[in-house]
């Protein structure tokens, strides 16, 4: 749940009022922390902020006359004193207001990860892929490129929604998988169902289907698939059908991390089937008996097709 910027100023206040030596009214402070899980939220990302902008604060060294003066030693050590506080909860409140909410995650070729959406689920990435997410709204989402399994809590007052390049994707549903590329936008989906640009299109993606949109088209193909197909990469498996060998050696550069192309000539051929990554990640070779096209080595990739 986003911050709202009343609770940011409450809890800016609150943090100098505790940073002073005299302060006593904890029970005050503890019944405003107890009212909301975001008020300690923010009192900590304050907190957090004010020891960065304390470090950036000159330090005013002891008056040459001041020798008999009993040292005063602050409640919080790392903090001279309220002013101080009181200064770097300024600087720090005011820079607060430039720091972007949006954020991207990025994979590398062969890599997985998984994020946590705060309270909407959680998304996996498969390898070189890069996806921009909103701190302040955990249900939008765009994916820049790559491929990513979305397992989402489905809310219908707030769908979540995902951008892939000119597309919307809003779920429905649960759980569903997109593929951005430069081949164009993939979605398949295994649990509920995702709406296909609902002021456009508006196509009700169901279980067991996958649309498909080559880059640079308006038009659409949506077509059946195997409900354990769906994220299937996860499983360190891979099924295409009727894909160019240039798209396939694409992906699996993306997913193994394995730098394989496709020859010139054999760019547009066009093959079906299902093979696991490992073998191919172990032995690139491995490829021609799965393939039934020529491999080698041109001194940049595995080249599969034809020599």
């Amino acid at each position: 749940m986003a911050l709202d910027e009343t609770i940011r100023e409450q809890a800016a206040a609150w943090a100098v009022r505790t940073s002073d030596a005299a302060f006593e009214d904890w029970e005050a402070f503890t019944v405003w922390l107890e009212q909301d899980s975001a008020h300690a939220r923010a009192y900590d990302e304050v907190m957090a902020s004010v020891i960065d902008a304390t470090e950036a604060l000159p330090v005013v060294p002891p008056a040459q006359n001041d020798t008999d003066a009993v040292p005063h030693v602050p409640r919080r050590r790392w903090f001279a004193g309220a002013a101080g506080v009181a200064a770097a909860v300024a600087a720090a409140f005011g820079a607060w207001q430039f720091v972007p909410t949006t954020y991207s995650v990025e994979t590398a070729p062969g890599e997985v990860r998984l994020v946590e959406l705060e309270g909407t689920g959680q998304v996996e990435l498969a390898g070189g892929s890069r996806i921009v997410l909103d701190r302040d709204d955990p249900r939008v989402a765009t994916l820049e490129q790559g491929q990513a399994l979305f397992t989402i809590d489905h809310d219908p007052a707030a769908p979540f929604t995902v951008t892939v390049g000119e597309d919307t994707l809003v779920d429905i549903g649960t759980v569903f998988d997109v593929t951005h590329s430069a081949a164009g936008m993939a979605l398949a989906v295994s649990e509920g169902a995702v709406v296909f640009n609902p002021e456009r299109q508006n196509v009700t993606v169901s279980p067991g289907q996958r649309l498909t949109r080559p880059a640079g088209s308006d038009a659409y193909r949506v077509s059946a698939i195997g409900l354990g197909q769906v994220g299937e990469w996860r499983e360190g498996r891979l099924t295409f059908q009727d894909a160019r060998l240039a798209d396939l050696a694409a992906d699996l550069s993306r997913l193994t991390g394995v730098a394989v192309s496709a020859s010139e000539l054999s760019a547009n051929q066009r093959v079906s089937g299902s093979l696991l990554l490992e073998p191919v990640r172990s032995d690139p070779r491995s490829l021609g008996g799965l393939l039934g096209v020529p491999v080698r080595h041109n001194g940049q990739s595995w080249e599969i097709g034809t020599r």
